[in-house]
């Protein structure tokens, strides 16, 4: 994997939020693919709960000022930037008052989903995409983890799809176990149009459930990696049958090698 550019996308990273399947693995692979001499860049959320004085984040006001319309509304884009310690991992982070403030990642304080995760998923996956261009460095891959991130897929391959800077970039999704049962806001589909992307390519979003927004997602990938035990069977047998290149769930102690060698089926 050396000198290999891999960006990571994720919706939750140790050790800036809690562990779980997701947050730990966000940073299990790309450490793993740094100790192998790949260039790696993170990018996730800065949600209100993350201690910005503790992790040493600061603004990056030469990447920050931008505006992203989401539903036809100018959202200001702020990134901020931390090192993992004695990792010498950058983690770029998507901020904006309005979606991304509030003490919580995605739910209140009574476990309800916030009614805007949605327009958060598009914010953060175009904030992204424009962030790495003004960076102007090039990823041969992007691996996404989390729904939150889910929408990035989706916007690769046709908001974002005439620029030049991806046009050899492969993008990879890892599919975790449920991690919601409600629906996103049912306006969800609408959004995403109102972007210029066709109906027909995410149909599954008319009901924004969990599983819909990771198919999505999947059918918008090159390749998809199991990344969980508790992925559910019918999600599983959607994954085995679209015809994407696909990893299998790989343990702890096994995932490294796995996660390598489906790296190379992409040319790396």
């Amino acid at each position: 994997m050396k000198d290999k550019r891999i960006l990571y996308v994720s919706s939750e990273v140790v050790p800036y939020l809690a562990e779980n399947e997701v947050s730990l693995m966000s940073y299990d692979v790309p450490k793993m693919i740094n100790d192998q001499g790949g260039q790696i860049r993170i990018f996730m959320p800065r949600y209100g709960n993350i201690n910005e004085r503790r992790h040493q984040l600061h603004e990056v006001i030469r990447l920050s000022g931008m505006n992203l319309v989401v539903n036809d509304l100018d959202m200001p884009l702020i990134i901020k930037v931390a090192s993992i310690p004695k990792e010498r991992i950058q983690v770029y982070f998507i901020d904006n008052d309005e979606y991304f403030k509030r003490k919580a990642t995605f739910t209140d304080e009574e476990g309800a989903l916030y009614p805007d995760n949605d327009e958060r998923a598009i914010f953060f996956a175009k904030g992204v995409v424009e962030t790495v261009k003004k960076l102007n460095w090039v990823p041969d891959i992007i691996h996404v983890h989390g729904w939150l991130a889910a929408m990035l897929p989706i916007y690769m391959k046709h908001y974002y799809k005439h620029e030049a800077l991806f046009s050899e970039t492969k993008i990879i999704t890892s599919v975790y176990g449920q991690s919601f049962d409600e629906n996103l806001d049912l306006e969800m589909i609408n959004k995403v149009k109102f972007d210029g992307v066709p109906h027909e390519s995410v149909s599954d979003l008319e009901v924004p459930n969990y599983e819909n927004v990771l198919k999505a997602s999947i059918l918008h990938s090159d390749g998809v990696i199991i990344a969980s035990e508790n992925v559910s069977p019918s999600l599983t047998k959607f994954i085995e049958s679209s015809g994407k290149p696909f990893l299998p769930f790989a343990t702890k102690d096994a995932f490294a090698d796995a996660y390598t060698n489906f790296y190379r089926t992409f040319g790396l």
